[in-house]
């Protein structure tokens, strides 16, 4: 396996705005990512903010505990990773037009070539999802 060109790892804290400092975070890596290798599509950085910003949001408003933003340019993709403290799998909901969302989880299969979940060692998981590149 060849190592990553490029990994960033930040906590998201619960406190101030932590979806908007987790797209600050990607918004900087995807920065730097274009200095290694350009994009395939120009639409492709906007699709990572997208997900990390659904990825994070649902962290933070379907857990209690800390999370973390893992993200690593790969030769084709950005592996987007979001670590919780809560088992519970994420599973699309059907989206609902009175404002109580559904729409999160279809939007991040739509934007991404793989998702999947891995449990923690501490009861958490980490939802992966791998953005072209």
């Amino acid at each position: 396996m060849v190592s990553p060109a490029l990994v960033v790892d930040r906590p998201v804290l619960r406190t101030g705005r932590p979806t908007t400092t987790a797209r600050g975070v990607a918004h900087d890596f995807l920065h730097h990512a274009a200095q290694v290798r350009e994009p395939a599509r120009a639409e492709y950085p906007d699709a990572v903010l997208m997900v990390v910003t659904e990825l994070v949001t649902n962290a933070i408003r379907h857990t209690d505990g800390s999370a973390v933003l893992h993200l690593e340019l790969h030769d084709d993709h950005i592996e987007i990773r979001v670590t919780d403290t809560s088992p519970e799998p994420a599973e699309p909901r059907l989206p609902r037009t009175d404002g109580t969302g559904g729409y999160g989880w279809h939007l991040i299969d739509h934007l991404t070539t793989r998702t999947h979940t891995e449990h923690t060692s501490y009861g958490g998981k980490t939802i992966c999802a791998h953005a072209p590149w």
